[in-house]
C-alpha cells in the first residue's frame, strides 16, 4: 500500500502513559500521509474519521494505533478489497503492561508503530474467489447419523445425495427394534426412532438416496468436488458442495478374546449377536437351542485395554443395560448380571441404569472378568476384584461380550505404506529393493479397496486418522472438522458414542455443511481463520520441487504435477502459512502476510548499541493460543519486560526461519516463539504446526551453534489458550537468560 494513514487511539490509558505527539512525529517521519488522533478511536467520530480517509482517496492502508486485533472487530472491518488495515497494539502491549512515562515504554510504543507501518505498506489489495459454487451435500453412509445429516442438510436448504454401500438404509441399527429411552419412563425400552426417519429420508424429494452404491472417485475441491459413484445402474457423475462421512463403526474382532471364551465355547457371544435373537423372540443358546437359565454380560470385553481398544466404546454399557430389560420384559424367568469395571451412564441414561438395577432376578457387579471358561453343560465365569475384595466364580449359562466399536475408516498407515511400496516398485530401484517392495505390497493386499472417499489427494485417498482409526482433527475447538476442508466426519467414525449422540452428531456436521458452503460462496475460508479470502500466491518460477509444502501442509491444499510443482486448491486452504514457512525459497506469500512483510518488520526495531544496555527480544506469537493469552495477562495489568516486541504469527508453523536469520543477524539479543500445546490433550489449531515449528527451530538451533551464537538464544515455547499467568514470567526468565549470555555479539554489525 502507498498511501498509508495512521489513526492514534489516546483512550483507555494510551494517552496518559505515551507522548501522542512523539508517536506522530515518528508516523510523518516515515512517511504516514495521514494522521489522526482520538480520545475514542472506536467511536462514532472515530471511525468515521477513519472511513472519510478512506473513502476520500487519502488512504490504503489504514494502521490503528490501539487496542488487540482480537478487539473492536466490528468497528475497525473495512472492505479488505479496497484498504488495508493494521492494528497495532498499543493498549494491551504499552499501555496496560507497563509503567506510563518511562523512556522504556515510549521506545516500545514507538518500535510497534514503526513495525505496524512497515507491514501495512506490504499488504496489496486481495480478491475474492469468484468460482461457482454447488449447493448440493453428499452425506456418504445411511446409518443413523447419516441419515440425521441428511434430513438436516436438506431441511437447511440444501440438495443432498446420501450414498450407502450396502442395499438398504439403517446401518447396524436397522436391526434393532429398540432404544434406550431418553426421556420419561425409563423403565420401558422405547421403540426406535430410525424406521421413522428412514421413511422420511426416503420421501424426502429434496434428498437422493442411492442404495448398493460405492464411491469410486472425489477430486477438486470444497464447493465444486466431483464424485464419480458406481451403484446397481452403473457408473455416474456427480457434483457436491460438501461432503459428511458418516460411515459408522464395527464391533471389535472378537476373536481376540479367546482369554473370555469366545471361539472356545459357542454360548459365548457378543453382544451384536445377541441382537437378532432380541429382535425375532428367539433367546437360545447356539449350543443347544434351549433357552438360558442365567445370562451373563461381561463389560469392556477388549475395551480400556492396551492389548486390545484402549478407548471407552462409550455406548456399550448402556447398550447391555437395554438388552437386560428386554430379556426382562421378553423372558421374566431369566436371571441376567452384568459384570462391570465402571458402569458409564451419562446423563439422562442414569435414570435408565436405576430402573434397570430395580429388575427382579438383574444383578450388577463390579469386578475384573479374568476369565471365562466351560463349566459341565454350562459356563463359569471368573470375577476378581469385585467390591468386597474376593475373587468368585459365576455359573453362566450363556455369556455376552459388549465388544467396543472400531470405526469405519481406511487403515491409514497401511495405505500409506502400501501406496509407498507401490511408488518404490515403479522407481524400478535396484533388485533387492524393488523385491522387498513387491513383498510389502503383496503383504498389505488385503487393504486394496478398503478406501472410503478414495480422494485423488497428493496426502492420500481417504481422511488423515489417529493411532485408532478416528478421524484426525481437534477435537476441542472444532470437533465435525477433518483434515480436508469441506468434508465432515459424524456419527461413530468420528468419535465412540450411542445412538443418541450419533444423531446428534449428524445434525452437527451437516450444519457444519451448510456454513461452509454459506462461506464458499462469500469468497471465505473457515476455522480457525474464519472469514479469511485471502489466498495463497505461489511464485513458481523459483520453485525448485522440493516438496516440503505440498508434505507438510494439514489440510491437503496442495497436490502436485508430475514433475513435484505444487497446484494450489484453494477451497481447501485454510490460510494458516504452514506452506509459507516451510518454503526454503520464500516463493509462498499472501495478500496481507509474507515472509517479507515480517522480516520487514523485524528489519524497523532500533536496536540499542551495546554500550546502552537495553538488550531486544523478539516474540512470535501464535495469534489462536498465546496471543489471546497476553491479551488477557495485559487485561489483568500484569507487568513484563520492555525489552520484548511482540509480532502475532498465524501459527508457529508459519513461522519462516529466515526470520530467526533476521533477526539474530541485526544484532537482536533473542528469539521466543510461544504457541499451541502439542499432543492428544491439547492440539494445534493446525495441526502439526507446533510440532513442525520445533523440527525447524532445532535445526536453527545447531545452525547457531556452528556460527559461535548460542543456541539458548531461540527458544520455543509451548502454551494453552488459559494460562495467561505464565507469558509474562516467560519473557521475564527469558530476558535473564539472555542477560547471563550477555549481549548478541553480532550486534552493531
Amino acid at each position: 500500500m502507498d498511501r498509508v494513514g495512521v489513526f492514534l487511539c489516546t483512550g483507555c490509558e494510551i494517552g496518559t502513559s505515551l507522548r501522542a505527539e512523539g508517536l506522530e512525529a515518528l508516523a510523518r517521519k516515515d512517511g504516514a500521509l495521514h494522521f489522526a488522533s482520538s480520545p475514542c478511536l472506536c467511536g462514532d467520530e472515530g471511525v468515521a474519521s477513519i472511513r472519510s480517509a478512506v473513502d476520500s482517496g487519502a488512504v490504503d492502508g489504514v494502521v490503528l494505533a490501539a487496542c488487540s486485533q482480537r478487539h473492536k472487530q466490528r468497528e475497525f472491518t473495512f472492505d479488505a478489497t479496497r484498504v488495508q488495515v493494521e492494528r497495532v497494539a498499543l493498549r494491551e502491549q504499552v499501555a496496560w503492561s507497563h509503567l506510563p512515562g518511562e523512556e522504556t515504554t515510549q521506545e516500545l510504543a514507538e518500535d510497534l508503530l514503526r513495525m505496524g507501518m512497515v507491514r501495512a505498506r506490504k499488504m496489496i489489495p486481495a480478491k475474492r474467489l469468484a468460482d461457482p459454487i454447488d449447493q448440493t451435500v453428499l452425506v456418504v453412509g445411511g446409518g443413523l447419523a447419516g441419515l440425521q445429516a441428511a434430513q438436516a442438510a436438506a431441511g437447511l436448504g440444501h440438495p443432498v445425495v446420501l450414498v450407502e454401500r450396502s442395499p438398504g438404509l439403517g446401518g447396524f441399527l436397522a436391526g434393532v427394534p429398540e432404544a434406550v429411552p431418553e426421556v420419561p419412563p425409563y423403565d420401558k425400552l422405547h421403540a426406535s426412532p430410525l424406521p421413522e426417519l428412514r421413511r422420511a429420508v426416503s420421501e424426502d424429494r429434496r434428498i437422493r438416496v442411492l442404495t448398493g452404491t460405492k464411491l469410486l472417485r472425489i477430486a477438486g475441491q470444497p464447493g465444486r468436488f466431483t464424485v464419480e459413484v458406481e451403484g446397481p445402474g452403473g457408473k455416474e457423475e456427480l457434483v457436491a458442495g460438501a461432503i459428511v462421512q458418516a460411515t459408522g463403526a464395527r464391533p471389535y474382532d472378537a476373536t481376540r478374546l479367546t482369554h473370555l471364551g469366545f471361539g472356545i465355547s459357542p454360548d459365548v457371544i457378543t453382544s451384536a449377536e445377541l441382537e437378532p435373537m432380541l429382535a425375532s423372540r428367539a433367546l437360545a443358546r447356539p449350543s443347544d437351542g434351549k433357552r438360558p437359565g442365567r445370562v451373563i454380560f461381561v463389560q469392556c470385553a477388549g475395551s480400556r485395554d492396551a492389548a486390545h481398544l484402549p478407548y471407552c466404546s462409550s455406548e456399550c454399557c448402556a447398550t447391555s443395560l437395554r438388552q437386560v430389560l428386554a430379556i426382562r420384559q421378553g423372558w421374566p424367568e431369566v436371571e441376567c448380571a452384568v459384570l462391570y469395571r465402571d458402569l458409564r451412564a451419562p446423563g439422562q441414561v442414569e435414570h435408565f441404569y436405576r430402573a434397570v438395577q430395580e429388575q427382579s432376578q438383574v444383578m450388577l457387579a463390579r469386578g475384573s472378568v479374568e476369565g471365562v471358561v466351560p463349566a459341565g453343560p454350562g459356563l463359569r465365569v471368573k470375577l476378581k476384584d469385585g467390591l468386597l475384595g474376593e475373587n468368585v466364580e459365576i455359573d453362566a449359562d450363556l455369556v455376552v461380550l459388549a465388544t467396543g466399536m472400531v470405526p469405519n475408516s481406511a487403515d491409514g498407515e497401511a495405505l500409506r505404506q502400501l501406496r509407498d511400496a507401490k511408488a518404490r516398485i515403479q522407481r524400478n530401484e535396484s533388485e533387492a529393493q524393488r523385491k522387498a517392495a513387491e513383498e510389502l505390497a503383496a503383504s498389505l493386499a488385503h487393504h486394496q479397496g478398503t478406501e472410503i472417499l478414495n480422494l485423488t489427494y497428493r496426502q492420500g485417498p481417504d481422511l488423515p486418522v489417529l493411532a485408532y482409526g478416528f478421524p484426525d482433527s481437534h477435537y476441542i475447538c472444532f470437533p465435525y472438522e477433518t483434515r480436508r476442508t469441506g468434508i465432515y466426519a459424524a456419527g461413530a467414525v468420528r468419535a465412540p458414542m450411542d445412538p443418541a449422540q450419533a444423531a446428534e452428531d449428524g445434525w452437527g456436521a451437516a450444519m457444519k455443511a451448510a456454513q461452509l458452503l454459506s462461506s464458499l460462496v462469500r469468497g471465505e475460508t473457515v476455522h480457525p481463520r474464519s472469514g479469511d479470502f485471502a489466498a495463497a500466491d505461489f511464485f513458481l518460477q523459483r520453485c525448485t520441487q522440493c516438496k516440503r509444502c505440498t508434505e507438510e501442509c494439514p489440510f491437503g491444499s496442495l497436490d502436485e504435477d508430475v514433475k513435484g510443482t505444487p497446484q494450489y486448491n484453494p477451497a481447501r486452504c485454510r490460510r494458516c502459512g504452514i506452506c509459507m514457512g516451510a518454503c526454503p525459497e520464500r516463493i509462498v506469500s499472501f495478500a496481507d502476510y509474507s515472509v517479507d512483510a515480517v522480516a520487514s518488520m523485524i528489519k524497523t526495531i532500533e536496536v540499542p548499541d551495546e554500550a546502552d544496555e537495553k538488550p531486544r527480544i523478539l516474540a512470535l506469537l501464535c495469534e489462536n493460543d498465546a496471543y489471546p493469552a497476553l491479551d488477557d495477562a495485559a487485561l489483568k495489568r500484569a507487568r513484563w519486560n520492555p525489552w520484548v516486541r511482540v509480532i502475532p504469527v498465524r501459527c508457529l508453523g508459519a513461522v519462516n526461519v529466515v526470520w530467526i536469520a533476521e533477526s539474530l543477524s541485526r544484532g537482536i539479543d533473542g528469539v521466543i516463539l510461544i504457541g499451541c500445546k502439542r499432543g492428544d490433550d491439547y492440539q494445534c489449531h493446525y495441526i502439526k504446526g507446533s510440532e513442525l515449528a520445533h523440527t525447524r527451530l532445532g535445526n536453527v538451533q545447531e545452525t547457531l551453534t556452528r556460527l559461535s551464537l548460542e543456541a539458548e538464544r531461540v527458544q520455543v515455547v509451548e502454551l494453552a489458550r488459559n494460562e495467561m499467568a505464565r507469558i509474562p514470567a516467560l519473557f521475564d526468565e527469558f530476558a535473564e537468560k539472555l542477560a547471563d549470555l550477555g549481549a548478541n555479539p553480532l550486534k552493531g554489525f
